[in-house]
């Protein structure tokens, strides 16, 4: 039996990632361990319960336990713990640290988050996304805030309540808020990062498989928090391509009329 069999019998949802793989078995040895634990200490309270009951002939023990049968066991869990960390956490760290992703066909967007709503800007042709401020955001006309005046905006584009992403290939997402903290799921992804009040953070991954995924916000951010989802869509390379060049030429074309309908300056 592989030791992650035990997360699909408790309803995880399945692995979408590339990295995802050695989180789940991590994920696996923890549950295993949890219910060894949780047999162990039920049987162990059930034969406490039972020997020291309360009877007729009740006499007080002022020594206690004088076995070291507890101290070998408080060991012991010290040193799977030990395990887990070393054996599993530290590695998948390294490895998300060191494997970053630099080629060019990394996709990057930022996901913002507002009370109780995720919104998704893409970079354009360019790749490049805007830089932006919560100064600049604007409800009506730029939901986003990003910089207007950045010419690596002028191509880029929201897409709101769904993260579009191509399959097998490395995805960089900044992740920011308008208000509260809240919190970017991607449970399937095995990602998920804070979007912190003043903080820009980042997290990165590689779909393994298509697919559509709920996104949730994993912070509890206010009486809405129930109701902050998106959606997560896989696509394979080139409808994500065709997609994505659609709608950045729709938001370029959209500055160019803008700039074109713009009063000119009176002449002096």
């Amino acid at each position: 039996m592989k030791p992650d069999s035990i997360n699909v019998f408790m309803g995880q949802t399945p692995n979408a990632s590339e990295h995802g793989g050695l989180v789940d078995h991590m994920l696996g040895f923890v549950h295993w361990f949890m219910l060894v634990l949780l047999i162990g200490w039920s049987t162990y309270l059930i034969i406490a319960f039972w020997r020291f009951r309360n009877t007729k002939t009740k006499k007080a023990d002022y020594h206690g336990f004088r076995g070291h049968a507890t101290t070998h066991i408080e060991i012991g869990v010290a040193i799977v713990e030990a395990i887990l960390l070393l054996g599993f956490a530290f590695p998948l760290w390294a490895r998300q640290a060191d494997e970053y992703p630099t080629s060019p066909d990394t996709i990057r967007l930022r996901a913002l988050g507002e009370k109780f709503l995720w919104n998704f800007q893409y970079p354009g042709a360019d790749m490049m996304l805007s830089t932006w401020h919560l100064n600049y955001v604007d409800g009506a006309t730029n939901t986003t805030g990003k910089d207007l005046h950045d010419p690596n905006g002028k191509d880029d584009f929201v897409n709101p309540g769904t993260m579009k992403l191509p399959v097998g290939r490395p995805v960089i997402v900044d992740v920011a808020t308008k208000d509260v903290i809240h919190n970017l799921a991607l449970v399937p992804m095995r990602a998920a990062q804070d979007a912190t009040p003043g903080v820009k953070s980042h997290m990165w991954f590689k779909p393994t498989k298509t697919g559509t995924w709920d996104i949730i916000c994993g912070q509890l951010c206010g009486p809405g928090h129930a109701q902050m989802k998106a959606n997560l869509e896989v696509v394979e390379g080139k409808e994500y391509d065709d997609w994505a060049k659609e709608q950045s030429a729709t938001a370029l074309k959209k500055i160019t009329d803008a700039a074109a309908a713009a009063p000119k300056p009176a002449a002096h």
